[in-house]
């Protein structure tokens, strides 16, 4: 019995945090809708979640390009069906592999400093400050930060999957002797629209969440710094999860239109 005691405590628990989360996740949607607007933060986020995120992003897109390019040579090989490799790497690029690893570079960097900076709020009773003089945190604090990674993790993934497309291109083009010209027209022949669409909306998507994430265990952290340093952990933790189920997800069903 005590089995199925822990067992439907953790259950429970796990059920319970789920709601709160939803709830959260819904105050936020709706204070990003509602007035007032604060532009500065929200420009101030998306400097820092967007543009301040690009290196990283064309770096691991880049290498991940290259990598995947000598992968598909290799494995297309023993099949003598290497000629298809533009093919595969844009799909494989655009449809996957862009939007999650970019998404996981962008969780592991802004995740966990959204975290940090609204969990020190928190923990010295700034945002209760904030409550005091009538400023809903909500709409200061949470809102421009979903909103700004919303709409910045689709733009950093579509530059992700041009740098990775051409990280493949450097590595087919001279290092495997494939022609140019006939690599950038296999790609673009062979790509449809609903493969880019549906990468940039699995992006809008994992950048909600990985806001969501960030703030959520933020603003309830406890305990002083041992409780920030906890929230920040979890916080990545958290949203590297919920990118790769949402993605599971989404994919079952956009495969099937």
């Amino acid at each position: 019995m005590n089995i199925f005691a822990i067992t439907g405590s953790v259950t429970l628990d796990a059920l319970r945090e789920t709601g709160r989360m939803a709830v959260f996740a819904g105050r936020g949607a709706l204070a990003s809708i509602l007035g007032p607007f604060y532009w500065r933060a929200f420009f101030s986020s998306l400097v820092r979640i967007g543009f301040t995120s690009l290196p990283v992003v064309g770096l691991t897109a880049v290498f991940t390009g290259a990598a995947l390019a000598l992968n598909i040579y290799d494995g297309s090989l023993r099949f003598n069906a290497e000629t298809f490799l533009p093919q595969i790497l844009g799909v494989s690029i655009v449809r996957e592999l862009g939007p999650v690893l970019a998404a996981l570079m962008v969780a592991g960097r802004c995740s966990s400093a959204m975290a940090a900076e609204i969990g020190t709020m928190r923990v010295t009773e700034q945002i209760d400050a904030m409550s005091t003089l009538a400023v809903d945190p909500f709409k200061y604090l949470i809102a421009p930060r979903i909103i700004a990674t919303t709409l910045a993790l689709p733009i950093l993934v579509l530059i992700a999957d041009i740098i990775g497309v051409y990280g493949g291109y450097l590595v087919a083009v001279y290092g495997l002797d494939f022609s140019g010209p006939v690599f950038i027209r296999n790609i673009s022949e062979f790509l449809q629209n609903r493969d880019v669409v549906s990468g940039l909306f699995k992006a809008g998507v994992f950048g909600f969440l990985i806001a969501v994430m960030g703030c959520y265990y933020g603003y309830r952290s406890r305990g002083g710094a041992q409780g920030v340093g906890a929230a920040t952990r979890t916080a990545v933790v958290a949203a590297a999860v919920s990118i790769l189920a949402s993605n599971y997800v989404m994919t079952s069903f956009l495969v099937e239109f």
